[in-house]
This record gives C-alpha cells, structure tokens and sequence, in this order.
C-alpha cells in the first residue's frame, strides 16, 4: 500500500500508521505484494499511461511556485534561514508531505544548493526530484545533472525526519556524491555519511545514524541481512512495540533504522539488470573432502571433447553432457569421495567444472588479482568484491587459476533486489533508460515512468552503425576513425565489452602510435584521473561500462567548438538500454558531440544471428547499408535476451513470493 500523498510521514523512531507496516523502531512494508495477481492490467497500464504532458504539467507547476519562492527567500540571512528550517520541519511533522509543505521545503533546499554549492538548481531538477518524491521513475538524459537532483529529493524527505538512502551503482560514485553534496546538506542542517565495501561495523553505524546516507545497493542489502539475523522473526510487530514500551527487549542494535526512504539512482540497473542475483549472507564452512571432490571433477572435465561429451552455451553460461560424455563418466574409476557415486551429484559437478574451464574467461567474466578470483560485474564492467559464485564454480575457477582454493559458504540468509526495495515505504528513482522497462518497473514496484524534457536541445550526432567481419577488421576500423577524429582536436572515447577486449584494443592502438589511456576493471584506482583527462583535446580513453554509467566527462576549453567528445561503442550488450549509457557520455548539457558503433560479427551474441553467407559478403570497410537490416540483426539478439531475463525475473519472484509464504510460519526465506 502507497503511503497516500498529503498524508504525514512520521519520523523513523515512531510508528508509522499505514496498513501492512512493522511498527515498532525498524519500520518497513511488513507484506510484499503479489506478483501473480493483476500483473497483465499493471503492464498495460504503464505502457498505455497518459502522455508525459500532462504529468509534466503539474511538475512545472510545482517546479515554477518552488522558483518564486526561492526567489523570495533569496536575500534572507542565515540566522534567519534556520528559524525557517526549524517551522519546515514543524510543519512536515504536523502536516506531512502537503504541497504548500513541500513548495517551501524544496525552495529552502535550492537555496542551500546556491549558498554552498554555488549553483541554483535548474526548473529540470526540481521537476526530477519531486517525480521521485511522489514514488515515481523520473528518466532524465545523462549530463543534465541527476547527482544534484537526487540531494534535492533526499534533503525534502530528510527534513521531515525520515532517514534517507540514496543508492547508487559503485563505490566511486557514493564516495563522490556524499563529498559533493555534503556542503549543501549541512547548510539545512542535515548530517550525511556514506557506506563503502571497505568500512568496519562502527564505520557503518554512524554513517547509517546520518540523516541521508548514500550506499551501493550491495552493501545496503547486505548490512539489512546482518539486521534480520540479530531480530527475532518469531515476534510480532505488536510484541516487539509493546517490549519496547515496558524495557523488557534486549535486542542487538542494528545498523539500520528501517526502510523508510530510498532514491535509487541508474534505477534500471539495480531494479531491472541486477534484479535477479541473489544477495547471500553467508559463512564459511571449509570441508576438505568438498575440496577434494571438487579437484576430482576439474581431473575429468579436462578429459571430455566439446561437441562429443558436451555442449556449453556462452550466452547462458550452461552446459550440458551427451549421452557419450555420460558413457564417459560411467566408466570412470571410482575415487574414494563418496559424492563421486551418485550419478545427479557427479553429473552436475563435472557440468560445473566445464563451466570453469570452458565457459567463464579470465578477463571477461572475472580478474585474477593477488592470487584471488574477482567476479566482473556484467553490466558495470566493475569489479564485484564479496561476491562469490555457488555450487563449487568459485572454487573450480580458483584450482584452474591456479589460486588458494577459498572455503565453501553456507548460506544464512538471502534476498533479490526484486523482493528487498518493495519493502521499502518511500520509493523512487531515475535514470537516463528506464523507459523501455517501464511495464516491469510498474508490476515489480509499482513505479511508473515520467520523462523529464531537456534543459537545453540535444545536439548529438549518431553516425550510422558498422558491422565488420571479425575483431580484426574492427579494430583496424576503429584505429582509423580515432585518427580522424583526433586530428581535429576532438576526445575520443572508445567503449568495448570486457577487460580483455580493452587490452587488445589498447595493444592496436600502441602499435599504431596514437597514446592512450585504458579504463578497466584491473586499474580501477585510476579512475578519477583517467576520467577527468578523457575530454581534453586529443585525448583517446579506451574503457569497459565502468565508463557507462554515472561518469560525467567534462570537456577542456576549445573542445565544444572542434565539435565535443566522440564515442564509438564496440559494445553489444545484452540491452540497448546499456549500449544507450556509454552513447550518453557526449554532448551533455547541450554540448555538442557525436557517436558511432563499430561491431564484429565474431561476437558471441551477433555470432548466433548473422547467417555466415552475410557474413562473407563484408568487406574490409563493414556494412552499414541498408541500415534497416543493420539495425535488425543488431537488435534482434538483445530483443530476444531481453525477453528471456524478464521472464526469468517474473518467474524468479513469483516463485519466491509462494516461497516466502508458505514458509511464513518459519520467518519466510531470510
């Protein structure tokens, strides 16, 4: 149940008086809605939903009466500021989130923002920060300043008491914009603090005690999982209010107040991209008969043929054997591991152990650093420390690196992205692509989609896409077009799909002579610095989706006018909405700036689509005529992946929400 707009929302340590809410000092949404029921009309209603004109034009509305009271506040002092501050947050206790409420409060927020920051939020903010304040998706373009439009909406809620979490995709960014935004907030009198992969126990509680914290969605799941395993689930939101109020509890503290309020910032990554991977709070358990077991299936899996004794599929990362790779198995001597003779146990570690040698790349899905496994995360081409894979694969990966073999984990408790933000009260959140996935956003969250218009025309050039036959000739295209494009003064930023195919690309371009510099999951600590050059006159930046996603790549004095960054993207990701976010990274702001794709058909996703008698027929310059069967055979694979994952997702949480219930007598799944 929404919390209905105009109506209070209390501060966290008291209890919230809404429907199907844990009362008591940990509040959050107590029952989780049903995913089986009414999914067919919620689709249809977001995609047939009302023109963005008229949602908009209550938000400007709003956007112009937050200006004129800005502008009537704009020469008060700072004694007198906080005398305002104080009535605001009087008022919201008294009055909730009421409109007149809410005009004054986003009006005192731009006036810290221009105070401290030194910048007055443009009408384009204020209209994204109050379609998230009202529980929506607000898609707003890359570059027209979505960090500042997330404070504006954290600050509003914070002030009426509520603990906000502004979660966003990496650790970069929530290091970034807790600094950026600190000034602001501390000008309203607000405390901010932030979550890191890196921080102790104590790190976390104060910044969880801060009135707005930002956060990966990683870490803040995990730190909630540490939080359910020192509750007892046994008791009842009405035992644990009236413990509370008699002193008789004696509860661990947790690092969390409760799910109260979030602003999920590139929202479609976190809710939509990453939805289905389950997020495991586990314990080691190390069995060295398991270890044993596991080096025994490694021993035979490096002795099966591809295509005789088994078929791997790249694209589902499966494996399956053949009735000759079963044979195979049958007549292996038996060891002395117990596992080794149940046939279903044999069978499924040997497919693992394929997996591990045939499957998962070093580079692609994972980086070997300091004699460690380091999972790559598909989408962020970050990577993804803590995480771990299951069933033995972690361990396989690790012999066939030749690293320390880690201990298994046993699971304690776990979650999805899917299941865990519906349980918060106050939800919202943006990105530049959400409006394809605005059906799923509104059955899974019930979020739905508002399009914020550009501060200023779109002046991004799109060169027609180009298919080559293999890598090679791709890359020598893409040699070509960076010299052209630089000896004119422009940046380039060239985009590709993994840290092994960013070396490779780094190694042509070394031996053409062009300097450049390589942005990857392997020299992530240079980041920041690589970032900040990647606009200068000439420069060339070679990076994976680290530079997707919340990278904001200012432009040098003079490159605006030799025609702005240019991005061409060797990418082909499993959605056109995450080929579309490194396309974003130019011509922001009104800036101009222009963008090409450059593909080889040898790539795994293409590689299934394109006939062979097609692919013949490329020359050495590629295909990009005509540009309908272009656009086809680009599209067609990442329509059907599409549709396969968002089945997967709605069969995963329907499936945990039956479940959840009929282990509700039992604390549910966590």
């Amino acid at each position: 149940m929404d919390i209905p707009f105009g109506r209070p929302l209390r501060a966290a340590h008291a209890p919230l008086p809404i429907p199907g809410i844990l009362l008591g000092g940990y509040p959050e949404r107590a029952k989780e809605a049903d995913t089986d029921k009414h999914f067919v009309v919620a689709a249809w209603r977001a995609i047939a939903a009302p023109a963005n004109t008229l949602r908009l034009r209550r938000y400007r509305a709003f956007a112009t009466a937050v200006a004129e009271r800005g502008e009537a506040l704009a020469a008060i002092s700072a004694e007198a500021m906080e005398m305002r501050l104080r009535d605001l947050r009087a008022d919201l206790s008294r009055n909730g989130f009421a409109e007149a409420c809410l005009v004054e409060a986003f009006a005192l927020v731009g006036l810290a923002s221009r105070r401290a920051l030194g910048h007055r939020p443009f009408d384009t903010q204020m209209i994204a920060a109050r379609i998230m304040f009202d529980r929506r998706m607000a898609e707003m373009a890359t570059g027209e300043g979505k960090t500042l439009a997330a404070a504006l909406c954290a600050a509003a809620g914070a002030l009426a008491g509520v603990p906000v979490h502004v979660v966003t995709v990496n650790d970069y960014l929530v290091a970034r914009d807790a600094a950026l935004m600190a000034p602001m907030f501390a000008a309203l009198g607000l405390t901010v603090g932030h979550v890191l992969a890196t921080h102790d126990v104590d790190a976390r509680r104060r910044a969880w005690a801060c009135d707005v914290t930002y956060c990966t969605a990683k870490e803040l799941v995990f730190d909630y999982l540490r939080d359910r395993s020192v509750r007892d689930p046994t008791l009842s939101a009405l035992h644990r209010s009236a413990a509370a109020l008699d002193g008789t509890e004696a509860t661990p503290p947790t690092l969390l107040r409760g799910l109260c309020m979030a602003v999920v910032d590139e929202a479609d990554s976190i809710l939509i991209d990453e939805a289905r991977i389950p997020l495991i709070l586990s314990a080691a358990a190390p069995q060295s008969d398991q270890v044993a077991f596991h080096a025994e299936a490694l021993t035979v899996a490096r002795r099966l043929v591809p295509d005789r004794d088994f078929l791997a599929d790249p694209q589902t990362r499966a494996v399956t054997l053949t009735d000759a790779g079963r044979a195979t198995l049958d007549a292996w001597p038996e060891v002395e591991a117990a596992a080794w003779r149940h046939r279903l146990h044999r069978d499924e570690a040997v497919c693992t152990a394929l997996a591990a040698l045939h499957v998962y790349r070093s580079d692609h899905h994972y980086l070997v650093r300091d004699g460690k496994v380091h999972i790559i995360d598909d989408s962020t081409g970050r990577l993804a420390p803590g995480r771990v894979w299951s069933r033995g694969l972690h361990q396989m990966i690790e012999m066939k690196e030749g690293c320390a073999t880690s201990a298994e984990q046993v699971t304690a408790s776990q979650i999805t992205y899917q299941r865990f933000f519906r349980r918060y009260l106050h939800l919202g959140g943006m990105s530049g692509t959400v409006r394809e996935a605005r059906a799923e956003l509104a059955t899974v969250y019930g979020l739905d989609v508002v399009a914020v218009p550009l501060r200023r025309p779109d002046h991004r050039r799109l060169l027609p896409t180009r298919l080559f036959r293999d890598h090679r000739t791709q890359w020598l295209a893409v040699i070509a077009r960076t010299i052209a494009v630089t000896e004119n003064g422009r940046p380039v930023l060239i985009g590709t799909d993994s840290v092994a195919a960013s070396e490779s690309l780094g190694r042509a371009l070394a031996s053409a002579g062009i300097a450049h510099a390589v942005l990857n999951a392997r020299n992530d600590a240079a980041e920041a610095e690589i970032v900040a050059q990647a606009g200068d006159a000439g420069r060339v930046t070679v990076a994976t989706n680290m530079a997707g996603r919340g990278t904001d790549i200012p432009l040098a004095p003079g490159v605006a006018d030799r025609g702005g960054l240019h991005v061409i993207s060797c990418q082909h990701n499993a959605s056109p909405r995450i080929d579309r976010q490194l396309v974003g990274r130019c011509a922001r702001q009104g800036d101009p700036g222009s963008a090409e794709t450059l593909l080889a058909l040898d790539a795994p996703r293409l590689a299934q689509s394109v006939p062979q008698w097609l692919v013949r027929r490329i020359g050495a310059h590629g295909m990009h005529r005509p540009s309908w069967l272009v656009t086809l055979m680009v599209r067609l694979p990442q329509w059907r992946e599409e549709r396969v994952q968002r089945r997967q997702r709605r069969a995963l949480l329907a499936r945990d929400d039956r479940t959840n219930r009929s282990l509700s007598v039992f604390g549910g799944l966590e």
